[in-house]
């Protein structure tokens, strides 16, 4: 089950603006710049709007600071994100002050003080912190259904109804236990194994080895979803990223499955859609 393309058209076309100013930033002067900061388990990725929410520039970085959805490496997320947000400050010849920022659903309490230092410890003042899926949603706009963000280390659930999250669940399964299959499977080592994942032209023969991770991220929607009346599936993250996995999850719920064009960036654009000049 591919792009939905009527309801991925606005989600499609702010990724497909944003992979060009990764390349290309816009240089036009902005009076204020929004900034998203997304810290994810395998990549860290800043995503920066204009006054008019229109993405001007963007940096990603593979790193290894967050471990199922929870920062494990203060010190290394705020290198990362400083290095990052002074690439970008460098080539808008502009100061990226304001900035949100995201967590799983359901890790509030426990993190939201770790993600809020990182970001600060950059050098940004934060506006907005989220939950995932929320943030997700400001890019695919989507009024009723589940959206899973599958990320590194954790599936990340939120169910929508009229517009409004009513229920959010995380599970610790994602990209790095099929990075781990992989590995065992082909003999390689965590590394290489990932890297092997990131390929597209090996999505096709990884497809029937990672079947059964991929199953047990359709069963832990599936329980998720089963109180209430969810009638079609969103996937986003980064790990979503593997060619085919939607038809299996559809199979697997029995429920339409859809994905856009390239999931890693949509929770970091919509973490930047949120940010405001409201200092947290």
């Amino acid at each position: 089950m591919e792009t939905m393309n009527s309801a991925f058209q606005y989600c499609d076309q702010l990724v497909r603006d944003f992979e060009k100013v990764i390349t290309e930033p816009v240089l036009n002067k902005s009076s204020v710049y929004y900034t998203g900061v997304d810290l994810g388990t395998a990549y860290i990725v800043l995503a920066v709007l204009d006054e008019n929410y229109q993405p001007v520039a963007g940096a990603y970085r593979f790193a290894n600071v967050v471990k199922d959805g929870m920062v494990v490496d203060y010190i290394g997320a705020i290198r990362i994100v400083k290095e990052l947000k002074q690439e970008l400050e460098q080539k808008l010849g502009a100061e990226l002050t304001y900035a949100a920022a995201a967590l799983p659903p359901g890790t509030f309490t426990l993190d939201s003080g770790a993600i809020k230092h990182v970001v600060q410890g950059a050098g940004f003042e934060i506006t907005n912190l989220l939950d995932e899926p929320t943030a997700a949603n400001a890019v695919l706009k989507i009024k009723d259904g589940a959206i899973v963000d599958v990320g590194g280390g954790t599936t990340g659930i939120a169910i929508l109804k009229d517009g409004k999250v009513i229920y959010v669940a995380d599970e610790p399964t994602g990209g790095t236990h099929f990075s781990l299959v992989i590995a065992g499977a082909y003999k390689l080592s965590f590394d290489d194994a990932d890297q092997y994942k990131r390929d597209f032209k090996n999505h096709k023969e990884l497809i029937p080895v990672l079947r059964p991770v991929i199953e047990k991220v359709s069963s832990i929607i599936s329980r998720h979803i089963r109180e209430y009346q969810v009638k079609e599936i969103y996937l986003v993250g980064g790990t979503c990223c593997l060619d085919g996995m939607e038809n299996i999850i559809a199979k697997q719920t029995n429920l339409p499955t859809y994905k856009p064009q390239n999931p890693i960036f949509v929770t970091p654009l919509g973490i930047a859609l949120n940010c405001t000049q409201e200092i947290l």
